[in-house]
């Protein structure tokens, strides 16, 4: 009898040692998924929320977005892009497209406005609020990220969206500053290999992120080498004081042409070679301004930016520098206005 309780006690401990084992990987591998699983859930919380907060407004289609956390946009700023990862995300605008405007009124707004032509139809009206960065609304044109004239965005093609704010078109920030890209000549930009290279669409995220007047937006741009796509651009930036200018790249390098407190106008020739110009939109822009500046309201200006517009008008929008409103008209449908509101920072 005690040799078999003695043969049994020798046998029992290899046994219990195996399910020992057995439960302790099992906890190991139990521990590790709920590690993974909380780590998943941390570095997806954001872009989930970023991509599920997508609405359709109309059915042009125009997009609502809210990005939420980061767009690594300060280390592409920091080591520039000298191999642009989204080359292919702006081809940039053809050489007779978009007009821009910024005029004051008597009631102290200064409105900005804007017509983005070209031949897509798919946008988008991001919201992004950086954490080492002002918040900004912004336009993407979403040709560019692979998703032109989609009435439905499904989850399975929304991952680029979270490229979008690489590539914004123009916009404004809680500051007051708005910026607008518009085509121009292409000129021989001379290469700084000192300075990091930016996308054009990317400098416009640069200022709207970190510019909080019109001379910290020039102070930002001259830090940088620009790489355009097809088409050359200059910038044409506003602030709430109802300051301007429109920064241009020559053979010798850049050119800010500073506006006055009674507005500018921008289209697609170098203001700094041309006095003048022979496109329709800048006279037309510039004769109505110049009629209606003293109560200029967000449906003057409106009207406005319908009468510059053109077949291929994308977009048209009105930005309030100083209340933060924004209006905006998707292809030429002037009898429907949207109206979105960024919360801007107050001012001393």
């Amino acid at each position: 009898m005690s040799d078999v309780m003695h043969t049994n006690a020798q046998a029992t401990p290899p046994e219990a040692r195996r399910r020992g084992r057995v439960k302790r990987a099992l906890r190991c591998l139990a521990v590790g998924l709920l590690i993974g699983l909380l780590l998943l859930c941390v570095f997806s919380y954001n872009p989930l929320r970023t991509l599920a907060s997508l609405q359709r407004v109309d059915d042009f289609p125009l997009y609502r977005m809210q990005y939420r956390g980061t767009y690594l946009f300060d280390s592409v700023a920091q080591k520039g892009m000298d191999r642009p990862l989204f080359r292919k995300l702006y081809r940039a605008v053809n050489s007779g497209a978009c007009t821009s405007f910024v005029t004051s009124n008597a009631q102290g707004d200064v409105l900005f406005g804007r017509n983005f032509d070209w031949s897509h139809r798919s946008s988008l009206l991001l919201y992004t609020a950086p954490a080492r960065g002002y918040a900004s609304v912004s336009m993407v044109d979403l040709y560019y990220l692979g998703l032109d004239k989609m009435l439905e965005i499904p989850w399975t093609k929304r991952l680029v969206l979270l490229a979008a704010p690489h590539a914004a078109i123009d916009g404004m920030n809680e500051c007051g500053v708005a910026i607008a890209q518009n085509a121009v000549p292409r000129r021989p930009t001379p290469r700084d290999p000192n300075k990091p290279t930016l996308l054009n669409s990317q400098i416009v995220r640069l200022v709207l992120d970190r510019a909080s007047d019109v001379n910290e937006a020039v102070a930002l741009i001259r830090q940088y080498h620009v790489e355009f796509a097809d088409v050359a651009v200059h910038f044409h930036i506003a602030d709430a004081s109802g300051e301007s200018a429109v920064v241009e790249y020559l053979d010798d390098g850049i050119t800010v042409i500073r506006g006055h407190r009674s507005g500018q106008v921008s289209t697609n020739h170098l203001l700094s070679e041309e006095n003048d110009s022979d496109c329709w939109r800048y006279r037309k822009a510039s004769e109505m301004m110049g009629e209606v500046r003293a109560g200029t309201s967000w449906l003057e200006a409106m009207h406005l930016l319908e009468a510059t517009s053109q077949g291929n008008t994308v977009w048209s929008a009105v930005y309030n520098l100083c209340s933060g409103e924004i209006r905006l008209v998707m292809g030429r449908d002037y009898d429907r206005v949207h109206t979105f509101q960024l919360t801007m920072k107050r001012r001393e």
